[in-house]
């Protein structure tokens, strides 16, 4: 007999916003998601089509939709809903596996469909930007710059947003906590009175029974000072301390700077703790076997392939615009972004 709770739970799951701009998973990437997460975890399926000897895509390998084995398509949800049941009697961290999968492969499909439908900047938007570059370079130049410049810093700002929704909840849930907004929050600022005030402070993860406040860094550079947020960061520890609450440092790539070592007092002077050379050794510490796979296979490589381009300059790369489709290219590689005259409508779910 399957929960009610548990139903819910795999309803909800599959879905991502409202309206138009709802991403709904189809039966065949759940029964891919629940192939990948019972082959991870060396789960027998109950159901043989979805058995490990199936030739299917591995998760960051498949486009985007992936293109996946016909016969799963036509599964119905009360089979999957059963698999997805299985795999969690069989191990109760194979839920929180799944569903972190799930997210991911939402967040990316909606993701695509972003790149597609951003809409192509227009002059009346940006065009009196060119009062502080005109003359300066050709003026066909500075049309054709300008316009690249906006739609990348729509495309990134979009990117930005997402990752925000995607990231920390999924980090957060592996360890056992969750993200708090600032209007929830338990830490309030204290003002230079040593005073608390009404707002609060974000938290990339609470423990609430551990009573920890964690603070998730990629990396800690000397640039944060420019930023005018560096005093609020070393603000944030004592803030916590206050609450009652032990403030925790993870710093996921260990380069040093002088930044990290003020942030690093910082957290250790309000009786916190700091990882930054075990970072992500603590992490799968905390979230135990099975999700700790999942760190190891899905977040961990990426982050650390990704950040092996920051000390290099970037490779020059040429960017194509079609009426049907804008074309990323650099000598050896290329990528084609299909483009739709339906404009991506910025949604309120989160």
């Amino acid at each position: 007999m399957i929960s009610t709770e548990l139903k819910s739970h795999f309803a909800k799951t599959r879905v991502l916003g409202q309206g138009s701009g709802r991403i709904s998973l189809s039966a065949a990437e759940l029964a891919w998601i629940l192939h990948i997460t019972a082959t991870d975890l060396e789960i027998a399926p109950v159901n043989e089509v979805l058995s490990a000897s199936c030739e299917v895509p591995s998760f960051y390998q498949a486009t985007i939709p992936p293109e996946l084995p016909e016969e799963w398509f036509s599964l119905d949800v009360d089979t999957l809903l059963h698999e997805f049941a299985h795999l969690c009697a069989e191990k109760p961290d194979a839920r929180l596996y799944f569903t972190n999968l799930c997210s991911i492969l939402k967040r990316r499909l909606k993701f695509q469909r972003i790149l597609s439908a951003q809409a192509k900047p227009t002059m009346d938007q940006i065009g009196p930007r060119s009062l502080l570059e005109y003359g300066v370079m050709p003026t066909e130049l500075l049309g054709n710059w300008m316009l690249w410049r906006k739609w990348i810093f729509d495309i990134d700002n979009r990117s930005g947003q997402e990752t925000g929704y995607l990231f920390e909840p999924v980090l957060a849930s592996c360890i056992g906590g969750v993200p708090v907004s600032s209007r929830r929050s338990p830490v309030k600022r204290i003002n230079d009175q040593g005073e608390k005030t009404s707002g609060g402070r974000q938290i990339d993860c609470l423990d609430v029974d551990a009573k920890i406040a964690y603070e998730f860094k990629l990396r800690v550079s000397i640039a944060a000072s420019g930023q005018g947020r560096f005093a609020e960061e070393l603000s944030f520890p004592a803030e916590c301390q206050a609450a009652g609450l032990t403030p925790v440092l993870i710093v996921l790539d260990p380069t040093p700077s002088s930044r990290l070592t003020e942030l690093q007092t910082a957290f250790e002077v309000a009786g916190g703790s700091v990882h930054i050379d075990d970072a992500w050794e603590f992490v799968e510490t905390k979230a135990g076997d099975c999700m700790s796979t999942f760190i190891e296979k899905y977040l961990r490589p990426v982050l650390l392939q990704m950040a092996s381009y920051d000390d290099v300059l970037p490779k020059p790369i040429t960017l194509e615009w079609a009426t049907d489709s804008i074309q990323i290219s650099s000598t050896e590689e290329s990528f084609n972004i299909e483009r739709t005259s339906e404009q991506e409508e910025e949604l309120d779910e989160e």
